[in-house]
């Protein structure tokens, strides 16, 4: 009997594989509570990187508008961090981070854009694409965690990562703004 127990696991495991279904791991979320205090933790960490990589791209960018409007969203992310902690506060649980792979990529792609290219508005117009990219991820993101905050009855919580999916939002304007007044066409012009 065993025996053809296990065979009938087997045999499942491999038509989910055949289904391209994702064997969960072991501590893998099984609520949606989890998987909001899951989502908290890897924008946790996704804050504090930028927190060090934002003042890179600022060191890096040559135009002023553009330098301003990164350290002043360096002040934001900050305040995000603090937010962020406070959301965990306000759910009961200690603020820990767990790396975001996807924040992870989009700071190195950041990175390698200001390596390939030379300083100036060419280099500007990649800090903008890469911080758009950035930005877009984390408006997807707290506007998921306000749902979920929302649907599971933390309406402080909620409230919170509302106000940050505003600024996120903000932040994305401005720089839209800065690549289509003057750098995306002073970029274009250098060529």
């Amino acid at each position: 009997m065993k025996t053809t127990e296990t065979k009938e696991k087997k045999t499942t495991a491999k038509t989910d594989a055949k289904k391209g279904t994702i064997r969960a791991k072991s501590d893998a979320a099984s609520g949606l509570k989890e998987l909001f205090i899951d989502s908290l933790k890897d924008i946790y960490w996704a804050e504090k990187a930028l927190t060090k990589a934002i003042p890179k791209m600022a060191k890096n960018a040559s135009d002023k508008k553009l330098i301003e409007s990164l350290n002043n969203h360096l002040t934001e992310t900050e305040e995000h961090v603090i937010r962020l902690e406070k959301v965990f506060d306000l759910i009961g649980k200690k603020a820990t981070a767990k790396k975001c792979d996807a924040m992870a990529g989009l700071i190195e792609e950041g990175k390698s854009i200001m390596e390939e290219t030379e300083l100036g508005v060419v280099r500007d117009a990649g800090i903008i694409a890469a911080s758009q990219k950035i930005e877009h991820y984390e408006i997807a993101t707290y506007g998921t965690l306000r749902q979920f905050a929302a649907t599971l009855g933390f309406s402080e919580a909620a409230t919170l990562l509302e106000e940050t999916l505003e600024e996120e939002k903000g932040a994305d304007i401005k720089l839209t703004e800065i690549a289509v007044e003057a750098i995306n066409i002073e970029a274009a012009e250098a060529e």
